[in-house]
C-alpha cells in the first residue's frame, strides 16, 4: 500500500515542479520586459519636465523679465543728447563759478514757480557763497516760530539751518497760479528724470519758435519735443540776456541753461565730491590689499609648485 500511494504522489510532485518553473520563467520574463522598457518611461519622464521647465521659464520671462516702461516711446518724448558734462567725469568736482551762477539763474528765474524745499541755506556755505552771504539771504524770508502759550505762532527771520521757502503755501495754491499743472521741486529732478542734466538743458533750450508742421498742442500748453507728450505747460524762461552775471559772462539761453543744470545736479547730489574722495581711497587701498594678496599667493604656493614627486621602488636584496 506504501508503495502504491508514493507511486501515484510521483506524478503529482513532477506536475507541481513543472508548474513552478513555468511560473518563474513567466515570471522573470515580465521582470525582463519590465526593465528592459523602464528607460523609455525614464526619458519620457526627463524630456516633459526639461519641456515643462522651458515653458514655465518662457512665461515667466514674459510676465517679469522684460523691461516695462510707463509711457510709449511716442509719449516719452525726444531723447536728448549726451553733452560733455565736466562734473560727471570720476575724477573730477563741480565747477563752484557755475554753481554760483545757476544759483543766481535759480533765484531770478526759476523760484518764482519750482520750490527747492530739500536744500537748507547752511549747505550753501563754503560752496559757492560765505557764511554772511548766506545769513543775509536767508534773513529775507520769514518762518514760522514754535507756538507759544497761547497757541499763537509768529513770524521770525530765517537761519542757516531752515530750508529754503516754496513760493506757494501749497499744492492747490500752486495749481491755482499755473493754470492747473503742478510744478515739481527741483531737489531731486536731476536724479528724478530719466536722461538727468541732458534731459533738462534739453529741455530748457529745445523750445522751437513755432510747432512743427503737423504738430498740434493742446490750448494752454507750448510745445517742446523732449518732454513727454510734447505739450508741457511751462513756457520758454530762458532768453539772451535775461540774467546779468555777477562774474561778467554772458548771460546766453545755453550758458543760463548749463549754469543752472548744474546747480540742480549739485541740490540733487551735495556728497559728489565727497562720494569720489572715498571711491579714490577705496581704489587705492583695495590696489594695495590685492598686490599683498597676489605676493602671499605665490609665496606660499611657490614650494608646492616647485616640488617633484619622486617613487623609489624596494630594491630586492
Amino acid at each position: 500500500m506504501l508503495a502504491r500511494s508514493l507511486l501515484r504522489a510521483a506524478p503529482a510532485r513532477a506536475t507541481a515542479r513543472q508548474s513552478l518553473r513555468q511560473n518563474s520563467r513567466a515570471s522573470s520574463t515580465s521582470s525582463g520586459s519590465e526593465n528592459a522598457s523602464s528607460p523609455f518611461y525614464l526619458t519620457a519622464t526627463a524630456t516633459v519636465a526639461t519641456a515643462a521647465t522651458i515653458a514655465t521659464t518662457a512665461w515667466y520671462y514674459h510676465l517679469y523679465g522684460q523691461q516695462a516702461f510707463a509711457m510709449t516711446p511716442a509719449e516719452e518724448g525726444l531723447h536728448p543728447s549726451q553733452y560733455p558734462w565736466e562734473h560727471a567725469k570720476w575724477n573730477k568736482t563741480f565747477d563752484h563759478q557755475a554753481l554760483r551762477r545757476g544759483f543766481q539763474v535759480y533765484r531770478e528765474v526759476c523760484a518764482s514757480c519750482h520750490s527747492l524745499s530739500r536744500v537748507p541755506w547752511r549747505d550753501f556755505v563754503g560752496v559757492m557763497h560765505t557764511v554772511d552771504e548766506m545769513k543775509a539771504m536767508a534773513e529775507e524770508n520769514e518762518y514760522d516760530t514754535e507756538p507759544n502759550d497761547e497757541g499763537e505762532i509768529e513770524k521770525r527771520p530765517g537761519k542757516l539751518s531752515d530750508y529754503m521757502p516754496a513760493p506757494y503755501k501749497n499744492d492747490e495754491a500752486a495749481r491755482a497760479a499755473n493754470n492747473g499743472a503742478l510744478p515739481p521741486d527741483l531737489s531731486l529732478i536731476v536724479k528724478a528724470r530719466h536722461g538727468g542734466c541732458n534731459y533738462i538743458f534739453s529741455l530748457l533750450t529745445g523750445y522751437p519758435d513755432e510747432p512743427p508742421a503737423g504738430a498740434s498742442v493742446q490750448e494752454g500748453l507750448n510745445f517742446n519735443p523732449y518732454f513727454p507728450g510734447t505739450g508741457i505747460a511751462m513756457a520758454r524762461v530762458l532768453f539772451d540776456g535775461l540774467v546779468e552775471y555777477e562774474d561778467g559772462t554772458p548771460a546766453t539761453t545755453s550758458q543760463m541753461a548749463k549754469d543752472v543744470v548744474e546747480f540742480l545736479n549739485w541740490a540733487a547730489e551735495p556728497e559728489m565730491d565727497e562720494r569720489k574722495k572715498m571711491g579714490m581711497k577705496a581704489l587705492a587701498l583695495s590696489a594695495g590689499l590685492f598686490a599683498i594678496s597676489v605676493w602671499v599667493k605665490r609665496y606660499k604656493w611657490a614650494a608646492i609648485k616647485a616640488r617633484k614627486i619622486v617613487y623609489n621602488p624596494p630594491v630586492r636584496r
